[in-house]
């Protein structure tokens, strides 16, 4: 028999009854928790829900830069606050008639306007972001319905030109506009780093919604600040006188990157022409935006001599004694291989051979080492991979070496038929500057947490490359090579410099050998060569006034290394020529 058999109808009303009053009086309190307890956030939250959403958007770091002299730090990128114009499409009774009037003030293509303001799906369509003051005038003037304005944080670049190749710049998503993306630079580099993580709101369960509580609130987290090694005094110095020197040469262009090569610490990057970040948009040719030092591929030319040079010494069947007799030219696989001036120079030795550059010496290393073992050292030196610096970068190409074709070996002695970066260049000569260890570049020298935290950057670098040795004694050739040589542009008076030039061959568009009206010329060295305080690469592309890189790219060399031992105190170690 049921336990309710006896149950009456009297006591199954009061029952439902009960339950009913109960209800009711859930409800009640649910109504008084509202309007007593949670009546402030619900109340604020009705008022003004787009400072709540605010609160979800992290703030994206900022970049900063500053100097020796001064510990104070500069942004070159940072955030400000700007205007924007939105939509709200469910308000708009006459899309066409609003997007052909938006279209003639911001002068925005008049069909995607007219699409997006006819999605009533959406409540909030951006339109335009950093709205000029006479075109917000003008849409308040206009009096159009479901359109308004609000205030964004935007990325700005108080320094504009300066540094615009390292930051890059933040752009936005292919979805209306509404999210940034950071692209090219450091922007890109550490996307992730800067933009920080957005907050959220959850909503709770049945038992929340009883009880009033109120939706778990997880404010975003700001980005990271990045506090970057490039030296402020040093960029500035390096800009001008790159820019300089391609207004001197007439060129098409240029870079300049300056190491530590005893840390891999970036102390200045700069690439011609430059950009201001802040306009980005303006810009039509999209390859300015690229910065040659990390990301130009192009035949080294004769700078790349040192290389070949440090594997004959590495191995020990050369010495900078070493003799052979140049005839002016070599044979091989059916071409004729000659020396830049065209000469036969009779005996010479290897230091020789630097300071005039010729071609046929460095194909005598090679052929002393074999190909195999040229094109380990190839490897071991960072050709043909990336450097780790922390910027977008190429790998340049090496396939020329891949195959068993010997004129592709001998013309990859003296740096033609493959392709490097400046930064790799670079690096390989950090590693005779050195002591025999590639460093690892970086340009970001640490990170600052929302909360204050440091965290720095720890240099890297790779096994030995070459032996202490050997990069001592191809030090003091390449010093020969300034004082005797093509680098005479790049002395410097009290100090030994080292370095090579380097005058490269350009393909011609569209293949078919080589343009002879084009050239790039490169100088690389480091300074005092007793204790190098820096390691530099300058690259000039297609100067029109000279041919060689001796009258290009050697004299800015020589003009920012004179910045730069004065800038660094560094005492002279030999009598200063003060003519």
């Amino acid at each position: 028999m049921s336990r309710f058999t006896n149950f009456s109808s009297t006591g199954r009303i009061t029952f439902l009854g009960g339950i009913f009053l109960f209800l009711f009086a859930a409800l009640v309190l649910r109504l008084g928790l509202l309007q007593v307890t949670s009546a402030q956030y619900y109340r604020g939250l009705a008022e003004d829900q787009h400072a709540l959403f605010a609160k979800l958007i992290p703030l994206r770091g900022e970049i900063k830069v500053s100097d020796a002299l001064s510990p104070e730090s500069i942004p070159v990128a940072t955030n400000i606050a700007a205007p924007l114009v939105y939509a709200s499409p469910k308000e708009i009774s006459n899309p066409a008639n609003v997007a052909h009037v938006l279209a003639g003030i911001l002068s925005l293509d008049e069909a995607d306007l007219l699409l997006k303001l006819s999605n009533k799906t959406k409540v909030y369509v951006v339109i335009k972001h950093r709205l000029l003051e006479k075109e917000q005038d003008a849409i308040k003037s206009a009096g159009l319905s479901g359109i308004h304005f609000d205030t964004e944080t935007v990325r700005y670049y108080p320094e504009h030109q300066f540094l615009s190749h390292v930051v890059g710049f933040l752009g936005y998503k292919a979805d209306g506009g509404v999210n940034p993306l950071g692209v090219y630079g450091l922007e890109r580099q550490y996307d992730k780093v800067l933009a920080g993580t957005a907050g959220k709101i959850s909503s709770g369960g049945a038992n929340r919604w009883f009880f009033g509580n109120q939706a778990d609130f997880l404010p975003a987290k700001n980005g990271n600040q990045l506090l970057l090694t490039i030296d402020k005094s040093i960029q500035l110095e390096v800009e001008q006188v790159l820019k300089k020197a391609v207004e001197t040469n007439l060129a098409d262009g240029g870079c300049v990157v300056v190491m530590d090569p005893k840390t891999g610490r970036i102390l200045a990057m700069a690439t011609d022409p430059s950009f201001d970040p802040n306009l980005y948009a303006q810009v039509k040719d999209l390859s300015v935006f690229s910065n040659l030092c990390t990301s130009g591929n192009y035949e080294p030319g004769s700078v790349f001599k040192a290389v070949t040079m440090a594997a004959g010494l590495d191995t020990g069947v050369v010495t900078p004694d070493t003799t052979y007799t140049d005839s002016g030219q070599v044979v091989v696989d059916g071409y004729t291989i000659k020396n830049s001036d065209n000469k036969a120079h009779g005996v010479q030795t290897m230091t020789q051979v630097l300071e005039q550059s010729l071609n046929t010496g460095v194909i005598f290393v090679k052929e002393k080492i074999g190909n195999s073992t040229f094109l380990d050292y190839v490897k071991k030196f960072g050709f043909g991979q990336t450097t780790g610096v922390d910027l977008p970068e190429a790998t340049g190409n090496m396939n020329n070496l891949k195959g068993a074709i010997e004129v592709n070996f001998d013309t990859a002695s003296f740096g033609q038929g493959i392709s490097v970066t400046p930064i790799q260049m670079l690096r390989a000569y950090a590693a005779i500057a050195n002591g025999g260890r590639l460093p690892t570049p970086y340009v970001v020298g640490a990170e600052i947490t929302p909360e204050g935290k440091t965290i720095e950057t720890t240099p890297i670098f790779s096994s030995p490359v070459i032996t202490q040795k050997t990069a001592t004694t191809l030090s003091a050739m390449l010093v020969s090579v300034v004082e005797n040589g093509h680098g005479k542009k790049a002395k410097v008076s009290g100090y030994y410099v080292a370095g090579k030039t380097g005058t490269a061959q350009v393909v011609k568009k569209g293949g078919g050998g080589y343009d002879p009206n084009n050239n790039i010329g490169t100088f690389v060295g480091f300074a005092p060569v007793e204790n190098p305080k820096f390691v530099m690469l300058v690259r000039v592309n297609h100067p029109r006034t000279v041919q060689f890189a001796e009258s290009t790219a050697a004299p800015a060399w020589g003009e920012i290394a004179r910045f730069l031992l004065s800038y660094y105190n560094v005492p002279p170690t030999r009598p200063v020529n003060n003519k």
